[in-house]
C-alpha cells in the first residue's frame, strides 16, 4: 500500500514538474490580470463612446410576452418579460472585448513573430549560401586537381595509368 502511495505521489510530482503545466498556470494568472485591463478599456473608453452615440445602457430594454409586465409593490416582476437588452449588451461587450484583444494584442504579436521568422529565414539563407559557395569552391579544387593529374600523365614516375593513383582511383 505504501509503495502504491509513493508511486502515485511520484507521478503527481512528475505531472507538476512538466513544463506545460507551469506554462498553463502562468497563462491563467496572466489571463486573469489581462481581463481587468480589457474590462477597464471597455468600461472606461469604449462604453462611454458607444453611450455618446446611442444609449448609455441597453440593460433596460425588454419585451413583454404575456400579461402586463411590471413590478409589484413587493418588487416581484409580473408577466413574462424578455430582457433582450441585456443579451444585446453582453453580445456587444463580447465583440468589443474581442476587438480590443485582437487589435491590441494578437495583431501586433503576429506581426512581431512574422518579422522574427523573416529574420531567422534571412540568417538561414545567408548560412545556406555560404555553405553552397564553400561546396562550389571545393568542387572546383577537386576538378582542378583531377585535371592536373590527367594532364601530368605517367610522367610522375610511378608508372600508373593516366590520372590514377596506386589504388586505381583519382
Amino acid at each position: 500500500m505504501s509503495r502504491q502511495k509513493d508511486s502515485v505521489l511520484a507521478g503527481f510530482k512528475a505531472f507538476l514538474m512538466r513544463g506545460n503545466v507551469i506554462d498553463l498556470a502562468v497563462a491563467v494568472v496572466i489571463g486573469a490580470a489581462f481581463t481587468n485591463i480589457v474590462n477597464s478599456v471597455v468600461k472606461g473608453i469604449i462604453g462611454p463612446l458607444v453611450g455618446a452615440v446611442g444609449t448609455k445602457s441597453l440593460d433596460g430594454y425588454s419585451s413583454c410576452l404575456k400579461g402586463s409586465c411590471g413590478v409589484t409593490a413587493k418588487g416581484e416582476p409580473t408577466g413574462v418579460n424578455i430582457l433582450w437588452g441585456s443579451v444585446l449588451n453582453a453580445t456587444l461587450t463580447f465583440v468589443i472585448t474581442a476587438a480590443v484583444v485582437y487589435f491590441l494584442m494578437v495583431l501586433p504579436m503576429a506581426k512581431y513573430l512574422a518579422r522574427q521568422e523573416q529574420r531567422r529565414k534571412a540568417r538561414e539563407g545567408v548560412q545556406e549560401t555560404m555553405e553552397i559557395t564553400e561546396l562550389e569552391v571545393l568542387k572546383e579544387i577537386r576538378d582542378t586537381l583531377v585535371a592536373q593529374r590527367v594532364h601530368a600523365g605517367p610522367a610522375n614516375g610511378h608508372g600508373y595509368g593516366q590520372g590514377q593513383g596506386r589504388d586505381g582511383a583519382f
